[in-house]
């Protein structure tokens, strides 16, 4: 069973005007934003390891950045970024997996090494499945895009053991979920087509998913995300 995620209320986003929190003071922090998928994959490796006392959030207002942040946590300017040890990490990929090796919790990769094997190959598609998704929001999706949720279908079916990509939910949910969240949310507003049809292995797992702790108090606003994806796409 997956662990629960803690109630805990949303830390106030911090901008331009706020002071920095005590840098460097041994507490262990993870730089997020609210609505940035890549940042939410992080946000919940950290839920459903129940590290919630061991890692703080501190979520950074990407429209209005504290200065701060660039200068003195992550050069790079972007999140998520986690403050451990004394040194900053980022890279969201490289920070799901960090967090999962490091950290107590339940693990999010099995010991199976043909799971382990099967789970890197999709952490390694994952890039390409982001620009191919993207890419189709210029034309028609539900074309341009099949493919790629074809591809979570077929890879839904690897294994029997559960509904997950490995059975069980991984590290691979972590990283695909924040985005297929929203693909979902705005094909389906944008063109009315659901992309689970017709797939019912990604259907099942769109079912589980929603019902892990860890993820849902990580799950982006719905209208938010259209108006994102309409400024974006069709401005």
């Amino acid at each position: 069973m997956a662990a629960s995620a803690l109630t805990e209320d949303r830390p106030p986003e911090l901008n331009s005007a706020s002071e920095p929190p005590p840098l460097f003071d041994g507490t262990t922090r993870l730089y997020i934003n609210y609505q940035c998928p890549f940042a939410q994959r992080t946000w919940i490796v950290r839920n459903y390891k129940g590290l919630q006392d061991e890692i703080k959030l501190v979520p950074i207002d990407l429209q209005n950045r504290p200065a701060w942040y660039k200068e003195k946590v992550y050069h790079v300017n972007k999140v998520p970024a986690l403050e451990h040890n004394g040194k900053v990490i980022g890279e969201s990929l490289d920070l799901v997996k960090y967090i999962d090796a490091n950290f107590k919790g339940p693990a999010l990769l099995p010991d199976d090494p043909a799971k382990q094997k099967f789970a890197e190959e999709l952490l390694d598609y994952s890039g390409t499945f982001l620009q191919n998704v993207y890419g189709s929001f210029k034309s028609d999706p539900i074309k341009a895009a099949g493919a790629e949720f074809d591809y979570l279908e077929t890879a839904l079916s690897k294994f029997d053991d559960g509904p997950f990509f490995l059975g069980q939910f991984s590290q691979v949910e972590a990283v695909y979920a924040p985005f297929v969240e929203r693909f979902q949310i705005w094909i389906q507003a944008q063109w009315g087509y659901d992309i689970t049809s017709g797939r019912p292995k990604l259907a099942t797992w769109f079912q589980e998913i929603n019902k892990i702790d860890a993820y849902k108090p990580t799950k982006s606003d719905p209208d938010y995300q259209i108006q994102l994806f309409k400024n974006r796409f069709l401005a």
